[in-house]
C-alpha cells in the first residue's frame, strides 16, 4: 500500500488553541483554499480508499480532496485527534508555560496528557488501523488518510523506526502530505514528509 497522510487544513484555532476533540471546528477560508490546493496536488492519484478522522476539520478537508478525486471518505475513529484531556481548548501560549509541556518535549513516550491519553496509545490505535487498511487492499494500492498533526507524527515515527521521544522533531504542517510505502513484503519506506502544495503557507 502507498499511504498518503494528509493533515487537515487550517481552522480559526490552528496554532492558537489546542482544539483537541472539540466539535464544531471547521476550516477557515484560508484552510479551504489550502485544502483545494492539496487536492490538486493529489489529483493524479487513483486511491482505493479515502479515510478520515471524524472531526469536522478533517472531514471537510477529506470532502474537498475526495471531491477532486471522485472518492467518498470513510470515517475511522482510530485516526481521531489525540485526547489532550484537561489541556483541550486551552490557548497554546498558556499550555507551553505548563510544567507538563517540558515533560512532554523531553519524554513524549512517557507523558500522559492530564486526564487524556499518551502518544504511545495514539500510536497503537493509528498503526493498528493502518495495518488493517493495508491488509484490506491489493498490493500497491493507494490510500489517503486525513488526520491530525500528532497522529501523523506518531505514524511517521513508527515507520521510520524513530524513538517516540523524538517525535516532535517531525514537522507536519496544515494541509501537508507525507507518504509511507507499505509493501506486502519487506520494510516500510517513508518517502515524503511534510510536502505542501505550491502557494500553501508553512
Amino acid at each position: 500500500m502507498r499511504l498518503f497522510l494528509v493533515r487537515h487544513a487550517v481552522t480559526p484555532e490552528t496554532g492558537v488553541v489546542l482544539s483537541g476533540r472539540a466539535p464544531g471546528i471547521g476550516l477557515s477560508e484560508e484552510g479551504r483554499r489550502a485544502a483545494r490546493a492539496t487536492a490538486e496536488m493529489l489529483a493524479h492519484l487513483r486511491p482505493r480508499a479515502l479515510v478520515t478522522s471524524p472531526l469536522e476539520r478533517c472531514r471537510e478537508t477529506a470532502e474537498i480532496v475526495g471531491g477532486r478525486l471522485q472518492r467518498s471518505a470513510v470515517i475511522d475513529e482510530a485516526y481521531i485527534e489525540a485526547d489532550y484531556g484537561s489541556w483541550s481548548g486551552r490557548r497554546l501560549s498558556s499550555v507551553r508555560r505548563l510544567k507538563g509541556w517540558g515533560a512532554l518535549m523531553a519524554g513524549a513516550s512517557r507523558f500522559r496528557f492530564p486526564q487524556g491519553e499518551t502518544l504511545d496509545e495514539v500510536r497503537i490505535r493509528a498503526v493498528g488501523a493502518t495495518e488493517s487498511l493495508a491488509g484490506s487492499l491489493p498490493a500497491g494500492a493507494v490510500a489517503i488518510v486525513v488526520s491530525h498533526a500528532d497522529v501523523i507524527r506518531v505514524l511517521l515515527a513508527h515507520y521510520l523506526g524513530m524513538p517516540l521521544d523524538l517525535v516532535h522533531r517531525l514537522r507536519v504542517a496544515p494541509a501537508s502530505v507525507s507518504v509511507v510505502e507499505l509493501p506486502s513484503q519487506g520494510s516500510p519506506l517513508v518517502s515524503v514528509v511534510n510536502q505542501q502544495a505550491p502557494g500553501v503557507g508553512a
